[in-house]
């Protein structure tokens, strides 16, 4: 028979060490939760230096993505210009459809006083607004009135001048932001113009004239019976880029130089001509050095304001000429010595694509045309019946 002794001392001593059994399992439990917490916080927490290395990962994949970021907008950007081109291309064509030719650059406009005068008429871009879904403008826009220079008929048209057209404005070239220098309302902006060919003269009713491409003021219109060279060899509209309108800083490119003489051996009152020959030799070279150095240097009177307005049909504003090849580095010049730009002078293509711009052909295809073309195929694009014979990998 056990002792009692012995028998009663067990128990405790089996209490005890059950005790001893939960405490070590309640402190292994609660070093495990311990572990656990640890472990959570190292997985998902950050020091400054690993922050600092992704940031600096991140800064570099932007780095590398944001160039082709921008090609691409820009592609699509130039794309869009030239879609705007070919709408003004097939406006055109749709205008010759009905009128056996192309529209004119302007024509002499009637003051509300009855006198007329030779700057104050509608564009070409103008007379093409119906066939760009534009007719309600069209419809508003008085014709019979000079729309520039006249009081009374720059206040009836204000409405029209007023308006922004999305197909004469190129999503590469930044849009007017200044006031308009014939109103008090905001320029419109306009960046591609008609060509009045490779010459200084746009006015057919000047000795000097007539001018040789598609768009001439006051003369007569042309159709495609008038393109000796071929309609797929002469320019109808390009490209140029807007002004900055400011003043005080020269931007050779888009400023526009009142120089107050042509190139050597032209006139616009005496007889003679400011087309093609007058270009070859140095009086034109000399001419456009001297223009560009007198804006860049003394900083003779110039406009920042090229491509200002669609609606007015005068250079500087809607038409321009084809004597250099795009982006070339010299200023626009007028012939005229005055702040006007009823006066001969070269109004240049010129855009915000690499290499080159846009042009409109006049069988209704666009071309892009590069910063290197040669100056004499530049002009035999530019005229209409001069007889040139360019080639296709010309330009």
């Amino acid at each position: 028979m056990a002792d009692p002794q012995r028998r009663c001392g067990l128990v405790p001593q089996k209490m005890f060490i059950f005790s001893e059994f939960v405490n070590f399992r309640k402190r292994e439990f609660v070093m495990m939760v311990s572990s656990s917490r640890s472990q959570s916080r190292s997985v998902h927490g950050f020091t400054l230096i690993e922050l600092l290395v992704v940031i600096a990962i991140i800064a570099v994949l932007i780095a590398l993505l944001l160039p082709a970021v921008q090609a691409a907008r820009e592609a699509a950007r130039r794309m869009e210009c030239v879609n705007h081109l070919k709408q003004i291309g097939l406006a055109l064509h749709n205008y010759h459809t009905t009128s056996d030719t192309f529209p004119p650059g302007a024509l002499a406009s009637r003051n509300a006083d009855g006198s007329t005068r030779t700057n104050g008429d509608f564009s070409t871009q103008a007379r093409l607004l119906p066939t760009l879904e534009q007719s309600a403008l069209y419809n508003a826009a008085n014709f019979s009135i000079s729309v520039k220079s006249d009081t009374a008929g720059t206040a009836i048209n204000s409405t029209v001048t007023a308006t922004r057209v999305a197909a004469f404005l190129c999503p590469s070239s930044i849009e007017p932001s200044w006031t308009s220098t014939h109103n008090s309302q905001r320029a419109t902006g306009n960046n591609y113009f008609a060509s009045y060919g490779a010459g200084i003269e746009w006015d057919a009713s000047k000795a000097g004239g007539p001018p040789n491409g598609l768009f001439q003021v006051t003369g007569p219109t042309f159709g495609l019976s008038s393109i000796q060279d071929g309609s797929s060899n002469t320019i109808a509209f390009a490209e140029w880029k807007t002004g900055t309108g400011t003043i005080g800083t020269v931007t050779v490119s888009t400023d526009i130089v009142f120089f107050g003489s042509g190139p050597s051996g032209t006139s616009r009152t005496a007889a003679g001509t400011e087309v093609m020959p007058a270009l070859n030799g140095l009086g034109f070279q000399a001419w456009i050095d001297s223009c560009t150095k007198a804006v860049a240097t003394t900083r003779s009177s110039f406009t920042p304001i090229l491509g200002e307005a669609w609606a007015f049909g005068l250079v500087g504003y809607t038409m321009g000429s084809t004597l250099l090849p795009p982006n070339a580095k010299y200023s626009n010049c007028s012939a005229g010595s005055a702040n006007t730009l009823a006066a001969a002078g070269m109004f240049n293509m010129s855009s915000n694509h690499s290499g080159g711009a846009n042009i409109l052909l006049a069988d209704g295809s666009v071309r892009f045309l590069k910063d290197s073309t040669a100056m004499p195929v530049v002009w035999s694009l530019g005229t209409r019946a001069q007889g040139e014979i360019i080639s296709a990998d010309s330009f």
